[in-house]
Order: structure tokens, then C-alpha cells, then sequence
């Protein structure tokens, strides 16, 4: 498992294929064997900036998932 700073309030989470951003403590987005992922609940302007910017091109091509199953990966991944 490897923790990473990307910037200001963004971090990634990295282990076994699997990428998860993190907007300050909130996971929001990643990537996975089927590509990008995002969140489909809003959250501030900052953090859909975040997530924009941690997508880059594939923003606008990510599966939107549900909170919960954002949440259920990372906790599958940590647990």
C-alpha cells in the first residue's frame, strides 16, 4: 500500500492496480481495472477541481459510481 501526496489537500492511494484520490479525507475518485471513476455525489468546487485535475483527460470519460462504492473499495483495500 503506498500513501502519496499529489498536492494541496489531494491524496492518492495505491495498491494492487487500484488508485483512489482522496480530496482532503474524502475518497472521490480513482482508477481501477475498468478505468476511471468518480463519484457521483457533489461535493465542493475545490474538490471537483481536484478530481478534474487527478482525471486530467479521462475526466470526462469516468464511470460516475456511488459514494458507497467508492467507500466499500477503500475499505476492502485497507481492511
Amino acid at each position: 500500500m503506498k500513501l502519496k501526496p499529489i498536492g494541496s489537500n489531494m491524496t492518492e492511494l495505491n495498491i494492487n492496480n487500484i488508485s483512489i484520490l482522496f480530496s482532503y479525507e474524502t475518497p472521490v475518485a480513482g482508477y481501477n481495472s475498468n478505468g476511471a471513476f468518480k463519484t457521483d455525489q457533489h461535493y465542493s468546487k475545490t474538490t471537483t477541481r481536484h478530481i478534474n485535475k487527478y482525471l486530467g483527460k479521462d475526466s470526462g470519460n469516468a464511470e460516475l459510481v456511488s459514494q458507497v462504492f467508492i467507500d466499500l473499495l477503500v475499505n476492502k483495500i485497507v481492511c
